[in-house]
């Protein structure tokens, strides 16, 4: 089976802070209907509903239709990309702090 490509880049996806709500809100659930996300923004479903495409762009977010409703589910794997660059910046600063302390003791001495 071939492996869907995304369109959108997670970093772009995950700097809204509505779209960032979204995914918080469906980490808690195993899925959710577009009117019950909604009802936790101050926007209409329309609104709601872009979010969650590019989310879905991003592969971050799945789909599926039940009858007339559309529900959604949190894919994280993409995450992973975010968390990895985290990662090798918490490195970069732990590294950096170190020499910096042995510096200052260095200094003190």
């Amino acid at each position: 089976m071939a492996k869907k490509s995304q369109t959108r880049d997670v970093y772009d996806a995950v700097a809204d802070p509505t779209r960032r709500e979204l995914l918080r809100l469906l980490a808690d659930v195993e899925e959710l209907p577009l009117h019950q996300l909604t009802v936790h923004f101050q926007m209409g479903r329309t609104a709601v509903s872009k979010h969650l495409a590019i989310l879905k762009e991003a592969g971050l977010v799945t789909d599926r239709k039940v009858g007339r409703e559309t529900r959604y589910r949190l894919n994280p794997t993409p995450l992973k990309q975010i968390q990895d660059w985290v990662a090798f910046y918490s490195k970069f600063w732990s590294t950096n702090m170190l020499r910096l302390n042995q510096l200052l003791e260095e200094e003190e001495e």
